[in-house]
């Protein structure tokens, strides 16, 4: 149980650049016998294991929610993931960003359709984004570092059927169970 837990900690809850982001252990497969390090009493164990990890593939269709919009696109969020984007090109033509709102509007021909924060969404998965989240050094004072996400997803919803799944399905409760 020990082993199961240290690679949990290690490794859950963290991006592996080209992997994706590590969920949890699925299984252990093999161990090695301990050896006990000289004059230090620590045991090194050699495992091979499975770990579940989050990396959708390109053009697969996922639901999530919104979690907040401005003119450059919308941020949507899933029960554990929070780096989905879509930028506003990505959205259906006639979509604009509506300040008094505070939210996207696409202009359809049946009159306006809004993209409200907490909505459920539909979208399509168009890219990954890696980013190096390698350390930055010492703070140097005056100097603002730009912290980038180590893994993003780049998504559409200009697509018929994608988009707030209230439109398309009439899910008025708003009830819908988001997969992540």
């Amino acid at each position: 149980m020990a082993i199961e837990d240290n690679i949990n900690l290690k490794y859950s809850n963290k991006v592996i650049q080209k992997i994706g982001l590590c969920v949890c252990l699925y299984d252990l497969l093999s161990a090695s016998d301990g050896l006990i390090g000289h004059g230090t009493g620590l045991i090194n164990v050699n495992v091979e294991f499975r770990m579940i990890v989050f990396r959708p593939f390109k053009n697969e269709v996922m639901f999530g929610r919104i979690s907040s919009s401005r003119p450059e696109g919308i941020n949507i969020r899933t029960k554990f993931f929070n780096e989905i984007w879509v930028p506003l090109e990505k959205l259906p033509a006639g979509t604009y960003f509506d300040t008094t709102e505070g939210s996207m509007v696409w202009e359809a021909e049946g009159g306006m359709m809004y993209f409200d924060n907490h909505e459920t969404v539909r979208f399509r998965v168009e890219e990954e984004e890696w980013n190096d989240a390698a350390p930055v050094g010492p703070k140097r004072e005056g100097v603002e570092v730009e912290r980038k996400s180590p893994y993003k997803l780049v998504v559409s919803m200009e697509e018929p059927g994608m988009g707030p799944c209230l439109w398309w399905d009439g899910d008025v409760g708003g009830e819908m169970e988001v997969d992540g």
